[in-house]
């Protein structure tokens, strides 16, 4: 809104200046506004540049809106000095400098505009039990464990929601979901089933604040804060999940090796080239933030490679400052990104990318449960040693018949 306003208060000084009976006041507007906003759309542009993550236009943009702007500034202040009619190069370079600044602002409405998948809570609300069109799976009878009192918290991976999401609505009493005022509780407010996602759930079951968690396995700094803290976690492998890497739909590579895999994100592979994949260019090979299930299965995936420095987005903090944090998947044509299968068939449906095979195996559902997909693995029940009966009890349920059942109904895949 600042900015509009010193470009309306900027537009005005022009055409004050080219009527000949303001033209006065028109110079007097113009030199004082330029003067006084000139600094700050420099800085501005510093700020864009130094901060670009990368991106080639806007560093460019940002350098020829500084040129404008300091050649507007002279010839301004030239012009009143030595009382040249200077009014012409004056206003176009004022319209050059509207035009970058405007090119710069369409780039970041781009950029924007490109889909984004993101292990984001958006889309729990659908999976919250008793919410209006909720996709919970359900048991077609009531289940063999009901739970009244002492329920255990559970907490867990945005992921696995879904999954936890139906055992609370199949094993806890119905009331439990709801507010005072009848209105459901979704996963951010309730007291026995949040979703705080990977990183913070295997830190709420360290110190407590949770008494079950469902995840993937942990990193070694999850670990070593649980042996820190005096906790012995136990870990229940509780169903099957495949670990996919997608690509822009556009992109013409259907397949790639594992090996290929380990090559891109250490960065000994760079250009999409290298994989016989013409004109894309350098490959934008996104990571997870650490600690999350995604970033602590891509790191053993590595095998003792180092992963590469992750591709950064710059987030303006609530204090006004600019901080860089690992970006999500941003759906460049040049791009690769991975998640878990169900999160990035299911719970983000985006017909604008595609999973890829693994060493020619795609990973479907049939392909996880006969195990020729290469990147496989358990995903976990996580309690404490000390767990309560209650806990105790949901443990064994979820392993049981109808907590299995519950698995593969949600869509994921129930052990052997």
């Amino acid at each position: 809104m600042s900015t509009l306003l010193c470009l309306l208060y900027l537009l005005a000084s022009v055409i004050f200046l080219i009527i000949p009976k303001t033209r006065h006041i028109g110079k007097i507007m113009l030199t004082v506004g330029i003067v006084a906003f000139s600094p700050l759309m420099v800085l501005y542009a510093f700020i864009l540049a130094a901060f670009s993550s990368g991106n080639i236009l806007v560093p460019i943009c940002s350098v020829a809106l500084c040129v404008c702007l300091s050649v507007l500034i002279l010839g301004v202040i030239w012009g009143f000095i030595k009382n040249k009619k200077c009014y012409i190069p004056v206003i176009s370079v004022l319209v050059l400098s509207a035009g970058v600044l405007g090119g710069i602002y369409a780039h970041k409405a781009y950029i924007n505009s490109i889909p984004t998948v993101g292990e984001g809570r958006n889309v729990l609300y659908d999976y919250t039990p008793y919410e209006y069109n909720s996709k919970t799976a359900s048991l077609e009878k009531e289940a063999s464990l009901l739970l009244s009192e002492d329920l255990p918290k559970m907490d867990g991976a945005t992921a696995l929601y879904p999954v936890y999401a139906a055992f609370a609505k199949a094993v806890y009493p119905k009331e439990v979901f709801f507010d005072e005022n009848g209105n459901v509780e979704n996963y951010h407010n309730n007291k026995y089933v949040t979703c705080t996602t990977t990183s913070n759930a295997y830190g709420k079951i360290v110190t407590g604040e949770a008494d079950i968690i469902f995840v993937a396995s942990p990193s070694k700094e999850q670990d070593q804060f649980a042996h820190e803290c005096g906790v012995e976690l136990v870990y229940t492998p509780i169903g099957n999940e495949a670990f996919v890497f997608f690509v822009n739909s556009k992109n013409p590579i259907e397949d790639i090796t594992l090996e290929a895999v380990q090559k891109v994100y250490s960065g000994e592979i760079k250009d999409w080239s290298e994989l016989g994949v013409a004109s894309l260019g350098k490959i934008r090979a996104f990571q997870r933030e650490e600690g999350s299930g995604s970033q602590s299965t891509i790191i053993k995936l590595m095998a003792g490679k180092a992963l590469k420095e992750p591709e950064m987005e710059d987030v303006v903090d609530g204090m006004g400052g600019i901080i860089s944090r690992t970006a999500d998947y941003k759906n460049y044509k040049n791009a690769i990104g991975y998640s878990f299968r169900f999160y990035s068939t299911e719970m983000v449906k985006n017909n604008m990318i595609k999973l890829l095979k693994i060493n020619g195996i795609e990973p479907t559902l049939e392909n996880i449960e006969n195990g020729t997909y290469p990147i496989t693995g358990n995903f976990y029940a996580v309690t404490r040693s000390n767990m309560s009966e209650n806990t105790k009890k949901l443990l064994e349920w979820i392993q049981g018949e109808e907590g299995q059942k519950l698995i593969e109904l949600t869509g994921y895949t129930p052990l052997k």
